[in-house]
């Protein structure tokens, strides 16, 4: 008998996108959250969006434009702050400089406590934040009265410490400005590839869960093993109208260094062309569930696009 794949595909998107509206509801939280997909795990932070809503937009206007995606923690002071989100890595180039926009005004109302997430700023100068950001590795109360009062306007959620300590526990080196205490990956360092990176996503939920559909933004986040461990990544995808399908396009920008291993990694055999994800959390609109052997076939390299082929739920 023969099979009309394309009949097939049809009924796969049309079975995935009923599934979105049959989940399982979940609370959510008060403030917007982002996942911080780093180079060694995940972790999320409610942002505070009553508390310092001028400095949580400022936050997301970055986070909207893809612009913390690819960067690398650049400064890391043990028990004090881990920090970022000023500069990208080029390779034979260079640091270069995430484009800021204009500074914002301070906010400061809640303590520097262990957890928090708070903006970088400028010495003697309380209304200099742009676009660096930090979270306080420990209670740094001394920030309260300095410069201002340095503003906070996240908390890092759930078991997401756990995933920042062991950022503050790698071992650091002086490149100056900016990479001025930057944490590596690896046993010696040898080139920036070894930093540690990061991406910045908005996502309706916080979750553990190594892979994440939001199927609201259409939003893809996933760590991946090429080829039986030739390369690990963590990267983002996000969905692309498709007649009759789901297709997903890879976020390049954030395709970054990942460290294992990783539980229940997805993988992409260069053999067959196909993205594996055993099992992966979707959530829309308040509710959330999971498919498990989810399979991408690469149907296009330029931009990158894969299309969904099959799963089970």
């Amino acid at each position: 008998m023969r099979v009309d794949l394309r009949h097939l595909r049809a009924r796969v998107a049309s079975l995935f996108i009923v599934l979105l509206f049959s989940c399982i509801p979940f609370s959510s939280s008060a403030g917007t959250i982002v996942r911080v997909s780093t180079t060694i795990g995940d972790f999320s932070i409610e942002l505070l969006d009553d508390i310092a809503p001028v400095t949580v937009q400022n936050f997301l206007n970055y986070v909207n434009r893809n612009d913390y995606n690819g960067t690398y923690f650049h400064r890391v002071v043990d028990d004090f702050v881990a920090q970022g989100g000023a500069y990208r890595f080029e390779l034979f180039v260079g640091p270069i400089d995430v484009p800021t926009d204009p500074p914002i005004v301070n906010e400061f109302s809640v303590s520097n406590t262990r957890g928090t997430v708070a903006m970088a700023k400028f010495d003697g100068d309380p209304d200099s934040a742009t676009n660096q950001w930090y979270v306080n590795l420990a209670d740094n109360t001394n920030l309260d009265t300095l410069n201002g009062g340095f503003t906070v306007f996240g908390n890092v959620l759930g078991q997401g410490m756990v995933i920042v300590d062991a950022i503050d526990n790698q071992p650091t080196l002086d490149l100056g400005f900016k990479a001025s205490e930057a944490p590596y990956v690896t046993a010696a360092y040898s080139t920036p590839l070894d930093f540690l990176y990061m991406n910045v996503e908005i996502v309706e939920r916080l979750s553990a869960a190594p892979h994440v559909f939001e199927a609201t933004s259409g939003l893809l986040i996933t760590s991946v093993d090429i080829d039986n461990g030739l390369e690990l990544l963590s990267m983002n995808f996000n969905t692309v109208p498709a007649a009759g399908d789901v297709v997903i396009q890879a976020n390049l920008e954030s395709v970054i260094p990942r460290r294992g291993p990783v539980d229940g990694i997805a993988t992409f055999s260069t053999n067959d062309n196909r993205l594996r994800i055993p099992s992966l959390e979707v959530s829309s609109n308040g509710q959330a569930f999971l498919v498990s052997n989810v399979v991408f076939v690469l149907s296009n390299t330029s931009p990158v696009q894969f299309t969904l082929e099959s799963y089970q739920q």
